[in-house]
């Protein structure tokens, strides 16, 4: 594969409530579910690009986000899968869809959040990702994504073979594709293939028709348990029969088959070469129990997001909303992170700083968890309710957000901040350096990367050292920049990785 597999649309927040039923309401002849499990996951494109990833492909998911604890939540756990996001703006809530199941068995699904609504326009970052991709999925769920006129040129111009996988709702494919996917009853009401008549001429009939109205290359109707009709530039369609029987839940098996079609046309497969993978993916997929047991385990097992614990300027929503206000204002959306373990004057001047590049401030903190993780079990000393509550009451300080991973790509991914300010110890002079790891991320939307030197002598560890030792840090020792400026602009990646801890 020449590039990543990208996946473009719609993605949603999934959520599966697991109970028991013993009794019915008293007010009323309704089942009452007690809970005893819950497990999120992404949905629609979101879902498709973590089966991909998976599979080993490099996978970038194009989608829309929205400034809430439900954005935080999606980009946190794609990101945890493996996928490189590439977020839209995308006004309202989160789209979400609850599945109540009891033995196995969905008893109701619950769906809330945003309605369908096109998106801001794409970086060109974002353009020359599917120019460059080895294989484009758009995975349509009729929400708005694949409606975006800059979008849709750039899949129109394209030279990588692009799977369609169509939606009632949305938008007609663009044309030229190289397979489109839908299954029987999308089939159906794109076509109004008429009712009655045996079930494999009809899927034909209907495939036949949306491929001459798309002019698509194919079209492969998926047909549940008894496998695909695929429809080409041949005659006689050709009948891909599932290799087992596989009995049990479906939902997302139509991503599993589109996202496998594309990544067996990235590797170069033929057209029916590639729905013949998807086929025995897919029923594979039910055969194995669907998507309770097919999403990775990083997946299953990431934490929720951090709540604000009741203060406003803690957690997703606090972030979320102040991101919003000031990016419908035009301002600009600065933000940092770091542990801030024993926060001290070194950091309150980082973030002074920082605070006076923009128009807020996002701070994104290293959860307990994390900072365990990468400091080792006898940190952090001050716990991630405390630290997160002093960083809050800084008046140059807008939101926290909490976070569990070890780097902060995810949160930065969903924030999408116009600078990201790294405090450091930085030499000014010129020479080959190497570039921030959060800076690949920031080129998704055009962010850059700004540093602001450490005051001489204030570290977290040497505070640490002295506390636990009886003695005093000396306020002469500690990290030292190297002079220069007292604040380096460094576009996208032009900086060299700090010699000492950027937020300690």
């Amino acid at each position: 594969m020449r590039g990543p597999l990208v996946v473009v649309g719609d993605t949603l927040l999934d959520r599966d409530v697991e109970g028991v039923v013993n009794r019915l309401c008293p007010d009323s002849p309704v089942p009452v579910l007690d809970e005893t499990d819950h497990a999120d996951r992404p949905g629609g494109a979101g879902l498709a690009a973590v089966f991909a990833a998976a599979q080993g492909a490099e996978v970038a998911l194009v989608t829309a986000l929205a400034d809430d604890a439900g954005g935080a939540r999606l980009t946190a756990l794609l990101t945890a899968a493996g996928v490189q996001v590439y977020a839209l703006p995308l006004l309202g809530a989160t789209p979400e869809k609850i599945r109540l199941r009891a033995r196995g068995r969905v008893l109701l699904r619950h769906d809330r959040g945003g309605s369908a609504a096109e998106p801001g326009p794409p970086h060109e970052a974002v353009l020359r990702l599917i120019a460059g991709a080895s294989a484009v999925l758009v995975s349509d769920y009729g929400r708005g994504v694949a409606r975006q006129p800059a979008l849709r040129a750039a899949l129109a111009a394209t030279r990588a073979p692009v799977v369609w996988d169509p939606h009632p709702r949305g938008p007609a494919a663009v044309p030229g594709i190289t397979l489109a996917t839908p299954n029987e009853a999308e089939v159906r009401e794109l076509t109004e293939v008429p009712p009655g008549g045996p079930r494999l001429a009809a899927a034909a009939w209907g495939a036949q028709g949306l491929r001459e109205r798309w002019r698509a290359g194919a079209v492969a109707v998926t047909l549940g348990g008894d496998g695909a009709l695929l429809c080409h530039a041949g005659a006689t369609p050709l009948v891909v029969s599932a290799p087992v029987s596989a009995e049990g839940d479906t939902c997302g098996a139509g991503d599993r088959f589109a996202s496998a079609a594309g990544i067996a046309l990235a590797r170069g497969a033929l057209v029916s070469e590639a729905v013949q993978e998807a086929v025995a993916e897919a029923s594979a997929y039910v055969a194995g129990g669907g998507v309770a047991t097919a999403l990775p385990p990083q997946v299953r097992a990431l934490p929720p997001v951090v709540a604000g614990g009741g203060d406003q300027r803690i957690g997703a929503a606090a972030a979320g909303a102040v991101v919003a206000e000031v990016r419908a204002a035009g301002g600009t959306v600065v933000a940092t992170g770091g542990c801030f373990d024993l926060l001290h004057a070194g950091h309150v001047a980082t973030l002074q700083a920082a605070r006076q590049l923009g128009d807020c401030l996002i701070v994104c903190l290293n959860s307990d968890a994390s900072v365990a993780g990468l400091k080792g079990p006898d940190r952090p000393v001050v716990s991630q309710g405390d630290r997160s509550r002093l960083l809050a009451a800084l008046g140059c300080v807008d939101a926290v957000l909490v976070f569990d991973e070890p780097t902060p790509h995810a949160a930065l991914s969903w924030l999408r901040p116009d600078i990201w300010v790294k405090g450091g110890d930085y030499a000014t002079g010129g020479g080959d350096e190497p570039t921030l790891p959060e800076a690949e991320v920031l080129r998704r939307w055009g962010g850059h990367t700004v540093v602001v030197p450490y005051l001489d002598g204030r570290s977290t560890t040497d505070l640490i050292a002295a506390a636990r030792g009886g003695g005093r840090a000396a306020a002469s020792t500690g990290p030292r920049h190297t002079g220069g400026t007292p604040l380096a602009p460094v576009e996208q990646g032009d900086v060299d990785q700090p010699t000492a801890e950027g937020a300690r």
